[in-house]
């Protein structure tokens, strides 16, 4: 029983973050091809519920590849850089924004999906030692595990985040 606790566990957690983080994730990284290009009308620095940096914004028409599709408003989610109005973007759509590859998102899409995946493979490993044991494992060295996947979840989006970016910047300045 343990055993099949712990596959569902990780199929649960899959589940969740090909629903959530998934489509995000795969549109910043540049999974597919370019689903079409925008206009940049206007950058601004976005913020979130509380009223924090959340990194830059852009608004513009977007103009699908596939023909007969309408060229429609989107906005560019964490962009890159602050683009200048009237410059056109290829970009990736997922859940109707625009994504486009940056270290702001990208480093945000890998700390959600590290959230996500924490507890369950935290829960996982718990039922994995239940079916090796034959007993239910009441130590908190799953708790200790839960905590370290998310810190590592933390440190892990911030570090790519903050590589990425700097790639980027310095790819901007050589091309």
């Amino acid at each position: 029983m343990g055993l099949t606790g712990a596959v569902v566990s990780l199929a649960v957690a899959g589940w969740l973050i090909w629903l959530l983080p998934g489509p995000h994730l795969a549109a910043v990284l540049g999974f597919g091809p370019v689903d079409g290009v925008m206009r940049i009308a206007s950058c601004y620095e976005a913020t979130d519920e509380q009223g924090y940096s959340d990194g830059t914004n852009c608004t513009g028409t977007y103009t699908p590849r596939a023909a007969g599709e309408p060229s429609r408003q989107v906005t560019l989610d964490k962009a890159a850089t602050p683009h200048k109005p009237g410059s056109t973007v290829e970009v990736r759509m997922a859940r109707g924004r625009a994504h486009e590859l940056s270290g702001y998102a990208l480093g945000t899409w890998i700390t959600v999906t590290g959230l996500i995946l924490g507890p369950f493979l935290a829960l996982s490993l718990s039922f994995r030692a239940c079916a090796r044991d034959r007993t239910w494992s009441h130590n908190g060295d799953y708790v200790l595990v839960f905590i370290v996947a998310e810190v590592a979840a933390l440190v892990l989006g911030l570090l790519v985040g903050i590589v990425v970016s700097i790639a980027i910047a310095l790819f901007d300045l050589f091309v």
